[in-house]
């Protein structure tokens, strides 16, 4: 099975100016893994599309922010230690 987001760890240099993020994210877009267009696709009734920006629900991939805090979780920059 696929999964739209991917990571990876980048270069750390002892030099950098700011704070390093460990690991970054980038989305994919899933028409990536559907090859052609089948025909008789799953289809969204037209209000539903709008709101989802796609017709077919294939197509459909929510964004939620990889770098957000979840509910409950500090930030640890080493500061408090």
């Amino acid at each position: 099975m696929h999964t739209n987001r991917k990571s990876y760890r980048p270069y750390i240099g002892p030099c950098d100016p700011c704070r390093p993020i460990r690991v970054k994210y980038y989305e994919t877009p899933p028409n990536l893994y559907l090859g052609y267009q089948p025909y008789g696709l799953q289809q969204y009734d037209p209000c539903t599309a709008l709101k989802k920006g796609t017709l077919w629900p294939a197509l459909f991939a929510p964004y939620s922010n990889p770098y957000k805090k979840r509910e409950g979780e500090q930030e640890n920059d080493g500061a408090n230690a």
